[in-house]
């Protein structure tokens, strides 16, 4: 039995949490113009976990009226109160390729002093595929989290920046051998004489693992 708007609408609407989860999940099964329409009034529930679904599921909503999701999600970015909420947000920002919140997205990772969502922030910002963006991940580059530096050396490989080559060949000797990884990974993407000159460097990599991902990047 097929879902109809006439179905989820009182779900959307009810008092009841579970009710207005279901009924989040259920606007998978609705036609994307009907369910970005419906969807809209849960992306500011009072409810942090129906914010949460609802905010994820703007992409692929969101395409259906680009500039209506990006004034949703710059709100969430800009004014929840919970920090998964905007890591979501942030996340579809970048799924939905919105350049024009990268400002906002660099000044919460500049505000916040929770790492998991600066992370979520840099993680995205390969995806956008916005070119300012590399000012943003050479400053993450230097974070004290490992994982926010990780993510920074895949999300230049991501954005396809050549200007970011100078930046991570500065990191072949780096002593945590999961960035040395993704910096492998990385340079590849980019190429380029200066990638493939760090590359010949960590095929000799103390690390295996680090050693023979720039051999394949190389072959």
């Amino acid at each position: 039995m097929s879902v109809t708007p006439a179905d989820v609408q009182p779900l959307l609407t009810s008092e009841d949490l579970g009710d207005r989860l279901k009924g989040v999940n259920l606007l998978r099964q609705l036609d994307p113009a009907i369910a970005f329409d419906l969807i809209q009034p849960l992306v500011t529930d009072s409810n942090e976990r129906v914010r949460y679904a609802a905010v994820s599921q703007l992409d692929p909503l969101g395409r259906q009226d680009p500039d209506k999701a990006l004034q949703l999600l710059r709100d969430r970015i800009q004014n929840d109160s919970e920090t998964d909420v905007k890591a979501a947000a942030a996340d579809v920002i970048g799924g939905l390729q919105l350049t024009q919140a990268y400002d906002d997205l660099k000044q919460l990772y500049r505000q916040t002093s929770d790492w998991l969502l600066q992370l979520s922030i840099i993680a995205t910002l390969g995806e956008l595929g916005e070119p300012k963006a590399i000012e943003l991940l050479e400053e993450a580059l230097q974070s004290d989290q490992g994982l926010v530096r990780i993510s920074a050396v895949s999300a230049l490989g991501e954005l396809g920046n050549s200007e970011a080559v100078p930046l991570l060949v500065t990191l072949v000797k780096d002593e945590d051998w999961q960035v040395r990884y993704r910096l492998v990974q990385a340079l590849g993407k980019l190429g380029g004489e200066q990638a493939t000159n760090a590359l010949k460097i960590l095929v000799e990599d103390s690390m295996e693992q680090v050693a023979k991902e720039a051999k394949e990047n190389l072959g």
